[in-house]
Parts: structure tokens; sequence; C-alpha cells
């Protein structure tokens, strides 16, 4: 079997769109725990997450060429402590800051918990595959820092999948067949969670904005190029710092343009959403 980004894209979007099929059908038992209420008080479900999660961790595992031990553990590692704190977690604090503010005093967040065993994931899958300090330091900024990026973004129907794509999209253009396979892997997931997530019918939740944002950062570590991976990780580093300070709901609320492409698929004010994702009644 040839792997080739079209394959990776092939298989993560078919498996993530099978994922949402099977979980949405599930009994309200199992969905409603997954319920919540977005920023329009619409109720959503983050099963969406998982079922992008599942389509990441097949898009890699069955279409990325070379060793995918790392590239494995990053991405499901953010799914699976993405999924946890999409679960069980506390809203209360907000960023990096609020969760180590909230460790100064003594409490451990689920977010704590997720940035540790993210941070720690990245820096044994870049590793896996690079053995020099500065290589491995520049391949845990860039899968980290882009998994807590794609969720800070995650605030608006379809940001997240959107700014997946784009950045996928060009990535996957770019570098090695490894590389570009991997970045496949994020557009398609995106690509099969666009629709449902931009009409308020399922949201990504931390479990799958992590996961694509792990994915495009493994891409990124993938380049052969220590100085594009170092730009890529200054970038990371600033757009993250950016984010204590600068809400990017508000840089893209007061740009014509970004609002236009972020409101893009939308539900009108009057128009209803279909709740949890399932189906609207005939």
């Amino acid at each position: 079997m040839i792997r080739s980004p079209r394959l990776a894209q092939s298989v993560a979007a078919v498996t993530a769109g099978a994922g949402w099929t099977w979980l949405s059908q599930q009994p309200p038992s199992r969905t409603e725990p997954w319920l919540r209420r977005n920023y329009r008080d619409r109720e959503v479900s983050l099963l969406l997450g998982p079922a992008v999660a599942a389509g990441t961790v097949a898009g890699i595992a069955a279409a990325v060429p070379g060793p995918r031990r790392g590239p494995l553990v990053a991405v499901t590692t953010a799914a699976v402590v993405g999924g946890y704190d999409d679960r069980y977690g506390d809203s209360h604090a907000r960023g990096l800051g609020g969760h180590f503010r909230a460790l100064s005093q003594g409490q451990v967040t689920t977010g704590m918990v997720k940035l540790v065993s993210i941070v720690s994931a990245a820096a044994l899958a870049s590793r896996m595959h690079r053995k020099a300090p500065v290589d491995v330091a520049l391949g845990t900024i860039l899968i980290a820092g882009s998994a807590n990026l794609v969720n800070l973004f995650d605030l608006r129907p379809g940001r997240a999948a959107k700014v997946s794509l784009l950045a996928a999209s060009v990535l996957r253009r770019t570098g090695d067949r490894p590389a570009r396979c991997a970045a496949a892997v994020a557009a398609g997931a995106a690509l099969a969670a666009l629709p449902l997530d931009v009409r308020e019918q399922a949201m990504l939740g931390d479990c799958g904005a992590g996961t694509l944002g792990a994915a495009l950062g493994t891409s990124l570590a993938m380049r052969k190029s220590r100085l594009t991976r170092l730009i890529a990780a200054t970038g990371v580093v600033g757009l993250t710092l950016a984010s204590e300070r600068v809400s990017f709901s508000s840089v893209i609320d007061s740009h014509p343009v970004l609002r236009r492409l972020d409101e893009l698929g939308r539900p009108g004010p009057g128009e209803p959403s279909r709740p949890g994702g399932r189906p609207a009644p005939a």
C-alpha cells in the first residue's frame, strides 16, 4: 500500500464520519452526559471530539509512512486527556495563567492534568523522532503548543475546524511525505467535523480540537529543516502568549473579513439547530 496524503485524508474523514454516526446513535443514557450549552445557549454534543480523535488516530496508523509510534502517542494522549477534560472538567480556571494560579493555591485542575499530559507525550513523541535536545524541545513546543492553540479557537461553531483545515491545507503541500500525510490526516478529520460543528449540531471540545492541533504540530515537528521548525515554534509560542492578553474572538469580530469567514455557514439568530446532533424530526 502506498501511503499518501490523499489516502491519509480519506481514512481520517471516513473514520471520523463513521465514528460520529455510531456515537450519536447511542442510547440517551450514554449521549446525554456529553451534551453542553454553547455560547448561544444551544444544546450541542461533545461526542464529535471522540469521533474526530478516532479519525485522526486511524489516519495516522493507516496512512502516515515511516515510524508512527511518536505521532500516535501524541494524538492519542491529546484525545484521551481532552475527552477527560470535556467530561469531567472544571471551567473556573481559564488559560495557562488560570491553571497555574489555581495550582499555586493548591488546586490541580483538569486543565493542568491535560497540560502536563500533553507536554509529556509531546516530549516523548519528539524524542522518538529525533535525539538532539534542541530538536526534542522544538518538537515538544510544536505538538503541545499547537494542541493548545487549536483548542483556544474552539469558542465559536466551526472556528477550530476552519483554522485546522486551513493550516492543514497549507502544510500538506510542503515538506516530505510523512509530514504532508500527517497534515492531510488533520485536514480529513476537520473536513468531516466542519458541517456538524458550524451548524451547531455538535462541537469539537477539548478532545477534538486538541487532537487536530496535535496532528498539525506533529506535521510541523516532522519537517527536516530545523530553521523551519524554529520559526514555527516561535509563532506558536507568540500566539500562545498573546492569547493570555488578547481575546482571539475580539480580534476576529473587529475585522470584517475575518468576521465574515468566521460566521460563514452558521445558523442565523432565529434558525434552529438540531440539539445534540440528533436528526430533526421529519
